[in-house]
C-alpha cells in the first residue's frame, strides 16, 4: 500500500465519529480477538483499499477565515470523512498546513436541524415547510408589494461574504437591476471596512498588498488588534516559524494572546487608543532621522502636514494616554525603522472602534515613512476574517457605493458601463451601510430586506435593537444553511447550499482566487444562491440565463478590471491568481505597489491623523472597559461550529476573562458566574481569571447566542467613514451572580483567544 494510501487510512480513522459505519466494523472487533496481527494487517490493508476505491477525492478551498487554504476532501458523496493538504502545486497559501476547523469541522453539514425545503410563515405566525414555487411566489409578492408602495428604494439585501465571488456578484446585480436598491451590503461593514477605507485613501487598494509569500520572509513585523495563531492559525504557524528564524516580532495589544508569547517584545495598552501609541512611533522614527528620506521623496506626498500632526505624541504623553511605557514605544518604532523589511499586519482589534479609518490610515502612515510598502517582504497586511470577505464582501460590488472592482457608484462612466450591460437605471445616491440599515428600518425608510448567510441578529451591535428591526420590518427573507437567530424572524427561509455542494471562487485574504468544487451531494432541495438568485430574478421580470458559475465569472471579468485576467479555468489551471490580473496574459499581482500606488498621481497619500479616544470611556458607574473577540474553536455567530459535537467539547459556552487583581476585588473565582452590564444590557457568563487581560479590561468572546456579547455593544456610535461599530471598546461594571457552588464552577473553557 503506498505511502499516500496509509496517510488517508489513518486519517479516516482519526476522525472522531466521522468513519463509515457499517458491518465491517463489527467484523474487525470479531477479529481482533481471534487473529493474529500480521493477519490482521492485510485484513486492514484490503478494507482500506476497498474504502478508498468506494470514497470519491475533491480538492476545494476552506470555507472558514480568509487564509485560502486548500485541500483533499475524502467523502462517500453524502458525509466529509476526511480532509488532508492537497498537493502543495495546488496549495499556495497553505501548503501541507490546515487548521483543526478546516481540518475536522463538518458536522454542520448534515446537521439534524439542517434546512433541505423552502419555510414560508402561515397566518397563525408559525413557519411550514412549502414548495419552492410557493416560497419564491411569496418573495416575488413580497418585494414587489413593497416597491409599489414606497419604490425599490424601499427594499435592501445583506450579502454572504461565506459565499462565492459569483455569488456575490449576483447579489449586488440583483439589488441594482432586479429591485432597483443601492442598499446592499455585507459583513465587511462590521469589520474591515475601516480598513478598506483607510487604505483605499493612502494607498489607492483597500487591501493586503503583501503575498503570503511576504510573511514568510519578513525580517521584522508589528502585529496589532489580531490574535493571529488562534484567528488565522496558518498564517500565525508562518510567522512563529519566521521568528524561530530569527524575525523580530513587536505586538502591541490589550491582551497578551498567543502570538505575544513568540514576541521580541510585547506591550500592553489600553484599548482604543490606537491612533496615539502609533503616532507615538512615527514621531520617534521621524525626530531620530529614522525614516525614509528617499522613499517618502519619490513616492509619497502629506509628509509635512502629517509630521506636524504627530508632535504632540511625545512617548511619555503616549505612555499616560494608552499605558504603553515610553521605553517601548522607542524601542519598537527603532526596531521597525531600522528592519531591513517589515510587514504590519493587523485585523479588528484595530477596525473594530468608531476611529477604526484613523488607526488603519495611522498604520499606512507608518508603512510609507519607513519605506516597507512594494518590496519583497515588506507591506500592509489586514488579516481578513470570512472565508471570502475580500472578493464576495468588497471585490465583487455587493456594497452601497462601489460597484464590482471598487469602481465608485458616483462616477457616471462608471455607472453608465454598468447601466448598459446591466439594462437598468443605477442611481448615483449610495444606498444605506448594514450599519445604517437597521436605523433606516427603525425611521420607516426601509421596508423589507433579503439577508443572504448572515446573523445579524446577533452579530449586529446593539443586539436587542437589531432584533426589534427584524421583528417589525414589513418582509424579510432568508437565505442560509439553518433557521439562525435572524431566519426566527423572517417571513420566507430560502434553504442554501454550503461552500461544500457548490463550484466557484474565493478570494483570500492575499488575493489569491481560488477555485471552489463540490465535494458532496446538495442536502435535500437546497440549491446554491446563485441558482437561487436567478430563479428569483427571472420570476421579477428579468432574463438571466448563467448555465454556471463559470459563465458568471466571465461576466465579472468583463466589468472588473481587476479581474479582466481571471477565468475559473484558468484560476484551476494555475492554482491561484492574485489580483489585480488585468488581462488574459497578466501573471497577476503578487506584491502591490512595487512601482506606483494606485493613486492619481501614483504616491501614497500621507494623511495627517490627531489624536482619537473611544466615544464610550469608564466612568465611576462603568469602571472597565469590555473588548470582544474570538476563540480558536469557535467560528463567528456559531452558525457552523455549533453543530460539531468536538468543537463543542473544547468551548461550549461564554465566558469572560477577568485579570487576577480585578477578580479578588470583586471576589470572583474562577468558574464563578458574573453579571456584566453596559448602558445596554447585562449578560451572565462564567468567569476565567487570567493575567491576560488589564486591570481595567474584561474580554468576551462573541460567537455564542446564549448571553451573546453583543447585548452590551454600542449601535449608535459608528465610524464616521466607514461606518463601523465599535465592538472593541464598551464602558462596563462587573459584579459576581449567587449560584451553587456546583453551578458555579462547572466550565468547559479552553483558554481563549485574542482582539481579532
Amino acid at each position: 500500500m503506498s505511502d499516500e494510501t496509509n496517510g488517508v487510512a489513518s486519517y479516516m480513522q482519526q476522525a472522531k465519529e466521522q468513519a463509515l459505519k457499517n458491518v465491517e466494523h463489527i467484523a474487525e472487533d470479531v477479529a481482533a480477538g481471534t487473529m493474529p496481527e500480521g493477519k490482521l494487517f492485510d485484513i486492514a490493508r484490503s478494507i482500506s483499499d476497498k474504502r478508498l476505491e468506494e470514497l470519491t477525492v475533491d480538492t476545494t478551498t476552506c470555507g472558514y477565515c480568509a487564509v485560502g487554504c486548500r485541500f483533499d476532501v475524502y467523502s462517500d458523496g453524502n458525509e466529509v470523512l476526511a480532509t488532508r493538504p492537497a498537493n502543495p502545486e495546488k496549495t499556495p497559501v497553505n501548503g501541507i498546513s490546515t487548521c483543526v476547523k478546516g481540518k475536522f469541522s463538518y458536522g454542520f453539514v448534515n446537521a439534524n436541524d439542517r434546512l433541505t425545503k423552502p419555510l414560508v410563515r402561515n397566518e397563525n405566525g408559525e413557519f411550514r415547510t412549502a414548495s419552492w414555487d410557493e416560497a419564491y411566489e411569496r418573495v416575488v409578492e413580497g418585494f414587489e408589494d413593497i416597491t409599489d408602495n414606497y419604490g425599490g428604494e424601499a427594499l435592501s439585501v445583506i450579502a454572504s461574504s461565506k459565499a462565492t465571488n459569483e455569488e456575490n456578484y449576483l447579489m449586488g446585480k440583483f439589488a441594482r437591476q432586479v429591485l432597483g436598491t443601492n442598499t446592499v451590503d455585507n459583513c465587511n461593514r462590521l469589520c474591515h471596512s475601516s480598513t478598506v477605507t483607510g487604505l483605499a485613501k493612502t494607498f489607492g487598494y483597500g487591501a493586503a498588498s503583501v503575498s503570503i509569500e511576504d510573511l514568510e520572509t519578513t525580517d521584522c513585523y508589528l502585529i496589532t488588534g489580531s490574535n493571529t495563531t488562534e484567528a488565522h492559525p496558518v498564517i500565525g504557524t508562518r510567522i512563529k516559524q519566521n521568528v524561530r528564524d530569527g524575525s523580530d516580532l513587536i505586538v502591541f495589544d490589550p491582551r497578551e494572546v498567543p502570538i505575544a508569547e513568540y514576541a521580541t517584545q510585547y506591550t500592553q495598552v489600553n484599548p482604543g487608543y490606537d491612533a496615539v501609541w502609533i503616532n507615538g512611533l512615527i514621531r520617534h522614527i521621524i525626530e531620530n532621522d529614522l525614516h525614509d528620506e528617499a522613499f517618502i521623496e519619490e513616492r509619497a506626498t502629506g509628509f509635512e502636514d502629517m509630521k506636524e500632526a504627530v508632535q504632540e505624541f511625545t512617548p511619555e504623553r503616549v505612555e499616560e494616554i494608552t499605558g504603553a511605557p515610553a521605553a517601548e514605544i522607542k524601542a519598537a518604532a527603532e526596531t521597525i525603522a531600522t528592519a531591513d523589511t517589515c510587514v504590519f499586519g493587523w485585523a479588528l482589534g484595530i477596525t473594530e472602534h468608531s476611529h477604526g479609518t484613523e488607526n488603519v490610515t495611522a498604520l499606512a502612515n507608518l508603512a510609507a515613512i519607513t519605506g516597507n510598502v512594494g518590496k519583497r517582504g515588506a507591506g500592509v497586511s489586514p488579516f481578513r476574517g470570512q472565508n471570502n470577505v475580500q472578493g464576495g464582501g468588497g471585490d465583487m460590488g455587493p456594497l452601497p457605493d462601489n460597484l464590482p472592482g471598487y469602481q465608485k457608484i458616483e462616477n457616471d462612466d462608471v455607472r453608465e458601463t454598468f447601466e448598459d450591460a446591466w439594462n437598468c437605471d443605477i442611481s448615483a445616491d449610495r444606498g444605506y451601510y448594514t450599519t445604517e440599515m437597521f436605523h433606516a428600518a427603525d425611521a420607516g425608510e426601509l421596508r423589507g430586506m433579503y439577508c443572504i448567510g448572515e446573523n445579524p441578529a446577533l452579530s449586529e451591535p446593539g443586539k436587542g435593537h437589531g432584533e426589534t428591526v427584524l421583528e417589525n420590518i414589513d418582509f424579510l427573507v432568508v437565505q442560509d444553511l439553518f433557521l439562525n437567530e435572524t431566519a426566527k424572524y423572517a417571513d420566507v427561509v430560502l434553504p442554501a447550499c454550503s461552500f461544500l455542494e457548490k463550484e466557484g471562487t474565493f478570494t483570500n485574504t492575499d488575493r489569491t482566487v481560488q477555485k471552489v468544487n463540490p465535494v458532496i451531494e446538495s442536502r435535500g432541495d437546497s440549491k446554491p444562491d446563485w441558482v437561487i438568485l436567478q430563479d428569483l430574478a427571472n420570476r421579477l421580470g428579468r432574463e438571466w440565463d448563467y448555465e454556471n458559475t463559470a459563465e458568471i465569472m466571465e461576466e465579472i471579468r468583463q466589468l472588473t478590471p481587476i479581474y479582466g485576467g481571471i477565468t475559473q479555468e484558468r484560476v484551476e489551471r494555475e492554482g491561484g491568481i492574485q489580483w489585480p490580473c488585468f488581462n488574459l496574459d497578466h501573471p497577476g499581482t503578487q506584491r502591490l505597489y512595487t512601482e506606483a500606488f494606485n493613486t492619481e498621481d501614483g504616491n501614497a497619500h500621507l494623511k495627517p491623523i490627531g489624536y482619537s479616544e473611544p466615544m464610550e470611556t469608564p466612568d465611576d458607574t462603568y469602571p472597565l472597559t469590555l473588548t470582544t473577540g474570538r476563540v480558536l474553536y469557535q467560528y463567528h455567530t456559531g452558525t457552523m461550529t455549533h453543530r460539531d459535537e468536538g468543537i463543542m467539547t473544547y468551548n461550549s459556552q461564554n465566558f469572560v476573562e477577568i485579570n487576577p487583581e480585578t477578580a479578588a476585588n470583586y471576589d470572583i473565582a474562577d468558574g464563578d458566574p458574573v453579571c456584566i452590564e453596559s448602558r445596554r444590557g447585562e449578560i451572565t457568563v462564567p468567569a476565567q481569571v487570567t493575567d491576560r487581560v488589564g486591570t481595567d479590561t474584561v474580554f468576551v468572546p462573541m460567537h455564542f447566542a446564549e448571553n451573546a456579547v453583543n447585548e452590551l455593544t454600542d449601535a449608535e456610535r459608528l465610524d464616521p467613514e466607514a461606518k463601523t461599530p465599535e465592538f472593541k471598546v464598551s464602558a462596563v461594571c462587573i459584579r459576581p451572580v449567587e449560584s451553587s457552588a456546583e453551578e458555579s464552577h462547572k466550565t468547559n473553557i479552553e483558554p481563549a483567544s485574542g482582539d481579532d
